[in-house]
């Protein structure tokens, strides 16, 4: 039986629901119970996904941190698993299978089909989740927008395009150029 056809129709997923997702190019996740399908990402996407692994990891004070890219399961709720682009989280909060925590920051890279779901409700589940930074990546522009949680509300800290550098101090110190994340040419 195919996996699609032997989802429940009549109550929200769970994490069980999603493990039996197949292995066909797609990443799957669960907001609020709810199945996102997004296809695979474009190869802009995935050369600033890469930039960002590289400046992220070289940046690391210590080896107490770890940065990984998706597909790798941040297990927010039983009905809420997302899997950022790229995040930082604490080697002691992960697991063997994922990360059951909020990570330290999550980053998405901004594709069409994800667009709005990155900036509205992935960006409000890792804010209730105590995810101390968000970040997202326009490779369309290039641009990066930062924020950082205040409060239990995230607040924008940080908006640069193109040449301009942007400063973080959550994790830890690193400096972001938009357009250094994009493939020469």
């Amino acid at each position: 039986m195919d996996a699609m056809t032997a989802l429940p129709r009549s109550r929200a997923l769970t994490r069980v629901d999603l493990d039996a997702m197949p292995d066909d190019g797609h990443r799957y996740e669960l907001v609020d119970g709810v199945l996102v399908v997004t296809p695979a990402p474009s190869t802009a996407h995935q050369s600033a996904v890469v930039q960002l692994v590289v400046l992220l990891q070289a940046s690391a004070p210590d080896a107490s941190y770890r940065v990984l890219v998706a597909p790798f399961d941040v297990a927010l709720a039983d009905d809420t698993v997302l899997q950022p682009d790229v995040l930082v989280a604490r080697a002691s909060d992960l697991t063997a299978q994922d990360l059951p925590a909020a990570p330290l920051l999550a980053v998405e890279v901004l594709s069409p089909s994800t667009r709005r779901v990155d900036l509205t409700l992935k960006r409000s589940r890792y804010a209730a989740a105590g995810t101390p930074a968000y970040w997202v990546f326009d490779p369309e522009e290039p641009s990066l927008t930062a924020w950082e949680l205040h409060d239990g509300e995230y607040v924008e800290i940080a908006r640069v395009r193109g040449e301009e550098a942007f400063r973080a101090t959550s994790p830890y110190e690193v400096n972001v150029v938009p357009s250094a994340l994009l493939p020469p040419g």
